[in-house]
């Protein structure tokens, strides 16, 4: 074979590899880019089709279903206030619960913990995480809620009860069950997943940083405060959206320990419901279209509420990276 077919063939052998190439990144570009039409698409489905579903009730109540308490089936006057903040209130309590003991959780790992003890807590946390929403309500039922009734609902009720303002939030008789109960339960139930996806993000931060710190006088507060959190903020929210996120959709656990009463009460001992706990209890015997629709309409405000909140969170993490890469230049 002379010098210039051999050329001609590696030219046109090299033709064929680069062709191949390029229909294999068409055809991955092709499906990734189908993946994300397929989520937008589904999310979209998901939208239209509530909106459908809860057009009946939207038609009939308005914006009068938000700021209703009524719920009778009987009359078919229906309204979502009370629901909707049971679903608001227990989820911020649970977080201001949470999210302190699962930043001090995952501080203690990553800063102070003996290196033998470690894995197991870490470990022991993670199984927390994976423990089935149900098993939770029935332990909040049995065991939680009686505690809470016998020994701490009592002295929340004598200690509070002579302090203005503060003595509305802790007044009435201990019925054990309730909104407090059920943030008690949200908070257990997000925790692993606050202190894990900090856990995970305070190990990014440069061991270089910490010993300069370190080597600067810096107590391990000071290094905590002023190095490793800074360093990781961006994560730590992602973290806590991650667990409200859960909080605000958790169903099983808070059916069981709420009360499920559609009404508002200041007390937060008193028992409430919750948006996803009164799906769960009445889809099954919803007789009528207005009463469907109006269970429909509530699922509609959580999925608006959740896109709400990823939404702003979005916009807190898109505001911070902002500001860091100001601070940069």
């Amino acid at each position: 074979m002379s010098a210039t077919a051999l050329i001609a063939d590696t030219g046109q052998s090299r033709r064929k590899s680069l062709d191949r190439l390029r229909r294999a990144d068409k055809l991955f570009h092709g499906v990734t880019f189908s993946s994300a039409i397929f989520v937008l698409g589904l999310l979209s489905a998901i939208c239209v089709s509530l909106i459908i579903g809860a057009w009946p009730a939207i038609k009939t109540f308005g914006f009068g279903f938000l700021t209703s308490q009524s719920w009778n089936p009987v009359t078919e006057k229906f309204g979502g206030l009370a629901p909707i903040y049971g679903t608001i209130v227990t989820s911020l309590i649970a977080m201001l619960i949470a999210v302190p003991i699962g930043f001090g959780i995952a501080i203690f790992l990553t800063e102070a913990c003996p290196k033998p003890l470690r894995r197991p807590i870490g470990m022991a946390i993670e199984l927390l995480a994976g423990i089935p929403s149900i098993i939770f309500g029935i332990w909040g039922l049995f065991v939680l809620a009686p505690f809470l009734q016998t020994t701490v609902q009592p002295a929340l009720i004598t200690t509070f009860g002579s302090i203005p303002y503060l003595s509305a939030l802790f007044e009435g008789p201990p019925y054990g069950i309730g909104m407090l109960t059920a943030s008690l339960i949200l908070a257990i139930m997000v925790l692993p997943f606050i202190t894990a996806v900090s856990r995970d993000v305070f190990d990014t931060v440069p061991g270089v940083l910490k010993e300069a710190a370190y080597g600067l006088g810096c107590t391990t507060w000071e290094v905590v405060r002023n190095i490793v959190i800074p360093h990781t903020r961006v994560g730590l929210i992602g973290g806590i959206m991650l667990g409200l996120g859960r909080a605000l959709g958790e169903t099983m656990a808070v059916t069981f320990v709420i009360g499920n009463a559609h009404k508002i009460h200041a007390s937060l001992l008193a028992p409430a419901t919750t948006i996803s706990a009164t799906i769960a209890n009445e889809f099954t015997e919803a007789v009528g279209d207005l009463y469907t629709s109006s269970l429909i309409f509530l699922g509609l405000i959580l999925f608006v509420i959740s896109l709400i909140v990823l939404s702003a969170a979005r916009y807190l993490l898109w505001r911070l990276e902002r500001r860091a890469q100001g601070q940069g230049a």
